[in-house]
């Protein structure tokens, strides 16, 4: 997919928004921890770059229950297979 860098930085934003917010409301960190683990996990890539935005595949929510109760989560807590309403909302 072709984005233009608006679109590519609106769906970063988005993401990072998205994952801050699990990470603070299932992982427990604190607000600026939150966002300090989603620049991590969406850092902003170079226009040119191979596979630019690839992590948009899969959900923020997805990549923050990785993040926060392993590759297994899926098996372990299937509750958690889908995102919560409150997630949802944030959209």
């Amino acid at each position: 997919m072709t984005w233009s860098e608006a679109q590519y930085l609106d769906c970063l934003q988005s993401e990072r928004r998205a994952y801050a917010w699990v990470m603070e409301h299932h992982g427990g960190l604190s607000p600026a921890e939150a966002r300090e683990a989603a620049l991590r996990c969406y850092p902003y890539e170079p226009v040119d770059a191979p596979y630019r935005g690839l992590v948009f595949h899969d959900e923020a929510w997805h990549w923050a229950m990785l993040a926060i109760h392993g590759d297994r989560y899926v098996v372990e807590h299937p509750e958690l297979v889908h995102p919560s309403p409150d997630y949802e909302a944030l959209e």
